[in-house]
């Protein structure tokens, strides 16, 4: 075989790779956001639940889900304080 063949095989092959790489990376951060922001809405959810007895609530939307999913136990606390802060 000749040298130059055996570079092109491997530069393709790289190549490919490095494609695959960057088309697997969105799709990853794609899931993690999707099942935190689940999981925050579940969370929200629980909240919600037990704070109707104490006559409280925090809306759920996607953007409280996506607070509670990105920075969990802090992200609660934080929606607390600012419901906290604009009812009174």
């Amino acid at each position: 075989m000749d040298l130059n063949i055996v570079m092109a095989f491997v530069l393709g092959l790289l190549l490919l790779y490095l494609v695959g790489r960057v088309m697997v990376v969105p799709v990853k951060l794609i899931m993690k956001l999707l099942v935190n922001g689940i999981v925050g809405g579940l969370v929200l959810l629980v909240i919600n639940y037990f704070g109707a007895f104490l006559n409280f609530h925090i809306p759920l939307n996607p953007v409280t889900a996506l607070t509670v999913g990105f920075l969990g136990i802090p992200g609660i606390v934080l929606l607390i304080v600012i419901q906290q802060i604009i009812v009174k």
